[in-house]
């Protein structure tokens, strides 16, 4: 950890003796192999000359060997969030010279990439600005009192250079004392100045620097900080590292052993939300509260335990696709069910066998349900058409044009790969309990795949599924072509009979009440306007050709206030024939339907008539 503060001011040495002076401590410390490639490092000065206009400038020297004509380029995507979003268009102001300062050439030769004329120098050192004002956990932010930078919207590099070292000196505003990432610190001792063995490193990477409350705590030696960015005395700092540590050593303890030398937990507190994995860290966000409030802060332990757990699944044990990673273009899997799906099951599984949450909290079995429990996913997932339109694989492989792009429609014809996902590991955990006698688990399997898939080359869902019938000792073709491979229904029968679970019983009716009418639309109050935002099919309002934004204005001949609808739909029964009058781009159009019945509630409950052997199952699983 550096925590020196170097302001701009205070920068010594020429750039170019610093080059020569990380190259050669590289050499000292790398294997020989890789110096004999005379992989001279890419070496990048990063400074924020006025972080309150939400700048940084950076300065790349790319040797090039005397290449007439190299091309630098900028991802248009980062790992771990599966979307194209262009980063190039922050960049601005680009300037290229020579070692002494002279001018080159270039050209845009594609959107991200830019062709050099060299003039046969021996390196180019490439400068521009970026603009870093968006809060997420994949990009950039720069104001006057922190810095977030992601590696991929903010380093350009040498198009065939990815596996030469990457070096990053920050160059901090002078009340900056600290930086904090994954990133290997160089050997020369500077502060802020960090050694990447490869790109992949380098944008696997994220760094924070500013004032950070940083907390420290070490398992089988190993360092371990949780960087809490904007505590502000209301974040409780000390009950939030307590806890990560916990998480820490579940882990540890499931998967046999830490895959690292050090971990960073970057937690901006920050009034936003999200978390991006890394190999050795992690990237989240949060509200300054969430330690105040038992859900909030339930739900900041399970994005910890979520992003955490991704060290062991998909940053090592990972898809095929998803290294070495291409950059430039989309790099889509069938997998992610797996990678991330699995990953969301564990989560919330771990908190609660840490005792951090309840198992009412877990299951759902509260009322009103836990957001984030199997209930509510389970729930979820019943509750979205698309379920019969798209499969788990596909939601995968369309997360590229889909998931990350949702739309009014989106819930009618596609489904979430975290939700069916954690929805499969759950059945599968429990078919392999069933089918071992409660000897192996899914735990075995996320072992055993770990061990076989976690070097270079990754697995094919083929080999994981094949992993998994090892593990189970039984044939699973028929479990993995219903649940992952086709849109048939999941069949939560097994694994509530083998934990001695049921789904909630409706509440007893009235005598003679009237069943509750349903309309089936999702909407929202805008100037106090009752405003339609979606319409799942299945529904009497998607049958009855109803819209998103329609305006609800009468149900019949009487005026809906946007805070009635509810209560009016009290007024009517299941079967009752109704007429709506909307208001459709301001013109008033009528639509005649049919009301019907709300759909099946999916919340668990314990059986109250659970065997001996179920409630052990149930305690197993669960952890006592």
């Amino acid at each position: 950890m550096k925590v020196t503060a170097m302001a701009e001011n205070h920068h010594t040495g020429s750039f170019q003796s610093l080059c020569v002076r990380s190259a050669a401590i590289l050499c000292a410390s790398l294997p020989a192999m890789l110096c004999a490639q005379n992989m001279n490092p890419i070496h990048y000065t990063v400074r924020f000359p006025a972080p309150q206009t939400h700048y940084l400038s950076i300065e790349a020297v790319i040797p090039v060997a005397g290449e007439a004509t190299p091309e630098i380029f900028m991802p248009v995507w980062t790992p771990g969030s599966y979307l194209v979003r262009e980063y190039a268009r922050n960049m601005e102001d680009i300037t290229v010279t020579d070692g002494s300062g002279k001018r080159l050439a270039f050209a845009k030769s594609r959107k991200n990439r830019w062709r050099v004329e060299t003039g046969g120098a021996a390196e180019i050192h490439f400068a521009y600005k970026v603009y870093g004002r968006e809060m997420s956990v994949r990009t950039n932010w720069v104001e006057d009192g922190f810095a977030l930078l992601n590696g991929a919207p903010t380093f350009v590099s040498l198009v065939g250079g990815l596996n030469r070292p990457h070096d990053v000196q920050l160059v901090l505003p002078a009340a900056w004392k600290a930086s904090m990432t994954g990133l290997p610190e160089a050997p020369d001792g500077v502060a802020h100045h960090y050694l990447a063995p490869d790109y992949d490193t380098l944008v696997d990477s994220p760094i924070v620097a500013g004032n950070p409350a940083v907390h420290k705590f070490e398992v089988d030696g190993i360092p371990h900080f949780l960087v809490n960015q904007g505590e502000a005395g209301v974040w409780d700092g000390l009950r939030s590292v307590s806890d990560v540590e916990k998480i820490v050593r579940r882990y540890r303890e499931m998967w046999g052993s830490l895959p690292y030398k050090k971990y960073v937990f970057l937690n901006l507190i920050t009034e936003s939300g999200g978390g991006l994995e890394h190999k050795n860290s992690v990237c989240m966000m949060t509200n300054r509260w969430a330690t105040s409030t038992r859900p909030g802060y339930v739900k900041w332990l399970d994005l910890v335990a979520h992003e955490y757990f991704h060290a062991w699944n998909v940053k090592r044990l990972r898809p095929v696709e998803l290294g070495p990673f291409d950059y430039e273009n989309e790099n889509p899997t069938k997998s992610l069910w797996v990678s991330e799906g699995f990953t969301d099951y564990y989560s919330g599984l771990t908190v609660k066998r840490i005792a951090l949450s309840t198992q009412a909290e877990y299951l759902g079995t509260d009322t009103p349900v836990s957001s984030g429990s199997l209930s509510s996913m389970i729930a979820s997932l019943q509750a979205t058409p698309g379920r019969l339109v798209q499969t788990a694989e596909q939601a995968s492989e369309d997360a590229w044009i889909k998931y990350y792009r949702p739309d009014e429609n989106s819930d009618n014809t596609s489904i979430s790969y975290y939700t069916k996902g954690a929805l499969v590991g759950w059945l599968l955990d429990a078919k392999i309990r069933q089918a071992t006698a409660g000897a192996k688990s899914l735990d075995d399997l996320m072992r055993l795949a770990f061990s076989r898939f976690s070097g270079e080359h990754g697995f094919t869902p083929e080999q994981f599924k094949a992993t998994a019938e090892e593990v189970a000792g039984t044939p699973l073709r028929s479990f993995f072509a219903r649940n992952v491979e086709s849109t048939e229904e999941m069949d939560y029968t097994e694994a509530l009979e083998w934990f001695g679970l049921r789904f909630k019983a409706a509440a007893p009716a009235v005598v003679n009440a009237p069943k509750k009418a349903w309309l089936g639309v999702v909407t929202r109050t805008d100037n106090g306007r009752l405003v339609i935002t979606r319409v799942p099919r299945e529904t009497p309002a998607f049958e009855a050709g109803l819209s998103v934004d329609d305006e609800i204005v009468a149900i019949g001949e009487f005026r809906v206030r946007a805070d009635q609808l509810t209560t009016r739909l009290d007024s009517y029964r299941v079967g009752d024939k109704v007429s709506i009058l909307v208001a459709r781009r301001e013109q008033l159009q009528r639509f005649d339907l049919t009301l019907g019945e709300e759909p099946k509630r999916w919340q668990l409950e314990l059986r109250p008539d659970a065997t001996g052997a179920q409630k052990q199952n149930l305690e197993e699983w669960l952890g006592k």
